[in-house]
């Protein structure tokens, strides 16, 4: 009785450990189907220029060139999508104190597409070439270069070098996102034969592809081939063959995606938007470009004494129904702007006052600033014998007329009366900017390749005479921001240092911002992986291309039932 006992209490106990399991056990679901990025196809897009010199040091003017550059060469450092420095070629940097000296190491596994290691003596010899007269970078890129003393650390990898300032300067960094060319390639060629050399059309760069050959047709280069390079330090990218072909034109580019001769679109331009938007296997791709329209005031010309008062300046932006501008004019391919510092950028301060359309308070601030109808009769508001009367130039291109045309009209409806006077855009900074001898102008300010927010140039009170300060404005407080902010390297630092600048612009408005462009290019939906960030050149929007894919993998993964799956 006692061993039946044992077993039955045996036979009772596991009966209820299998209970207990079976109660804790969730069910199992189906089995999901994951897709997973994995390497091949061919990606191709259509570039709209020509090719001109695969050559970082020479591409300045031709943005189809920069794009392909963008995957053949790198740089010490990269720009991420917020403005913030990252590592390229270099592993990694460091800065003294004073913002003097940078230190600056290269990645161990860092090599040319030919195998060769990329040392100190390449980047030392790319800044020789930079600072000559054969390469095609601004001559105030040039003449920075010159007062920078570059020199070899004692290593035995030839892997570490030191710049040194001659006085701290925060933007310095955006100076070293130039593309590093092979010492050993080109130290034979003279500075002036630069342009002329083989090179140009069979480079050798670091980056994560290399060329491979042009695509000829009639005796004319109509496309480049790059293919992936295996000893690329970075990210490998999943796409192992990218062709450029170049078009003319953005319609003709986009007839080739119809065409299925392409699966990418590089410019998706306003004429041709409305058809882009029609291809149901178009992805149209977004991102602000690094460029603010806005309308200058000369706050020191003494015609237009009014320009100088806040409340006049402020009664002028609200009257401008800038989001309609936005709307009818171009699109809508722009973001109504509200400094000059961009959104999407670290130092960019959301909290400023966002001024929205509002005639009547216009009408309202210019009344209160004592400007009324005359009463003897006319539409033009006046105060002490002065009237809201001025010039404003613009570019004579067809887009800057209908802008300008819709600025006269708004300002005509609040009893300002403006003048139109178009101007060619190569004369405008030689004959009115820079001289100071207009009153108002239309202009846009294009920020390209300047990663770095520093607003100096145009708002600093030492830039009034001479420099790029074209509206004369003279704020003390608002510089001082600036100059502490130019010459501390502590990002935190700096954001609050630029923030506290954007609330006195806006306080101020020394000129009216209207808005910052943006750029729109187009990628079959096929191909996936795709991102953009705000731009600081149009090449940028290749910046993620390593994370592109054309190919996936399924990968299996079992789901509790009940999971809710995305």
């Amino acid at each position: 009785m006692k061993r039946l006992r044992w077993q039955i209490l045996v036979v009772v106990l596991t009966l209820v450990v299998v209970g207990v399991l079976l109660l804790t056990q969730q069910p199992i679901g189906p089995v999901q189907v994951l897709p997973q990025p994995a390497t091949g196809g061919v990606y191709s897009e259509a570039l709209v220029g020509s090719l001109g010199r695969l050559n970082p040091l020479l591409d300045w003017n031709n943005p189809s060139d920069r794009d392909v550059d963008r995957l053949l060469f790198s740089s010490l450092i990269r720009f991420d999508e917020r403005g913030l420095p990252q590592t390229d070629l270099a592993e990694a940097w460091g800065m003294n104190e004073e913002g003097t000296i940078y230190n600056f190491t290269i990645r161990p596994n860092a090599f040319w597409h030919d195998g060769k290691p990329v040392t100190s003596d390449d980047v030392i010899f790319t800044i020789d070439l930079l600072k000559s007269d054969g390469s095609l970078f601004p001559q105030d890129i040039k003449d920075l270069w010159k007062k920078v003393e570059v020199t070899k650390l004692n290593d035995k990898t030839n892997k570490s070098l030191k710049f040194t300032i001659p006085e701290p300067f925060a933007p310095f960094l955006d100076y070293l996102t130039f593309g590093v060319l092979p010492k050993h390639l080109l130290e034979g060629v003279p500075p002036e034969g630069l342009v002329a050399s083989e090179f140009n059309i069979a480079p050798v760069g670091s980056g994560p592809y290399q060329f491979d050959h042009l695509i000829l047709e009639g005796g004319q280069i109509s496309g480049v081939v790059l293919t992936a390079f295996d000893n690329y330090y970075g990210k490998k990218p999943f796409i192992p063959q990218v062709v450029f072909r170049y078009f003319p034109s953005s319609s003709a580019a986009l007839d080739a995606y119809e065409q299925g001769d392409v699966l990418g679109v590089s410019r998706i331009s306003r004429d041709v938007l409305d058809q882009a938007l029609e291809q149901p296997n178009l992805s149209i791709y977004t991102s602000r470009m690094p460029q603010l329209s806005i309308v200058l005031l000369n706050l020191n010309n003494p015609e237009v004494p009014f320009l100088q008062e806040p409340d006049v300046r402020r009664a002028l932006l609200l009257a401008l129904n800038r989001q309609r501008m936005i709307s009818s004019l171009l699109k809508g391919q722009a973001i109504v702007a509200d400094g000059p510092i961009f959104p999407g950028s670290w130092a960019y301060y959301n909290g400023v006052e966002h001024l929205e359309y509002d005639p009547e308070q216009a009408v309202t601030l210019l009344k209160g600033a004592g400007y009324v109808i005359p009463p003897e009769g006319g539409t033009v508001r006046a105060k002490e014998g002065t009237s809201l009367h001025f010039t404003l130039l613009h570019p004579d291109d067809d887009l800057h007329t209908k802008l300008a045309q819709t600025i006269q009209s708004s300002w005509a409806e609040i009893g300002v009366q403006v003048d139109l006077q178009p101007v060619p855009y190569d004369r405008m900074v030689f004959y009115y900017l820079g001289p100071r001898s207009y009153q108002a102008a239309l202009v846009d300010l294009n920020l390209a390749r300047t990663p770095d927010p520093d607003p100096y140039p145009f708002w600093h009170q030492a830039e009034a005479t001479g420099g790029q300060n074209y509206s004369q404005w003279d704020n003390r407080t608002a510089s001082e921001y600036l100059e502490q902010a130019r010459v501390n390297t502590d990002f935190d630092v700096r954001t609050r240092l630029y923030r506290n600048f954007q609330v006195v612009f806006a306080k101020e408005l020394p000129s009216l911002p209207l808005y910052y462009p943006v750029y729109s290019f187009g990628v079959d939906s096929q191909v996936l992986g795709v991102q953009v960030a705000p731009l600081s050149d149009i090449s940028d929007r290749l910046a993620l291309i390593t994370d592109w894919y054309l190919v996936t993998r399924r990968a299996l993964e079992t789901t509790p039932e009940g999971t809710v799956v995305p």
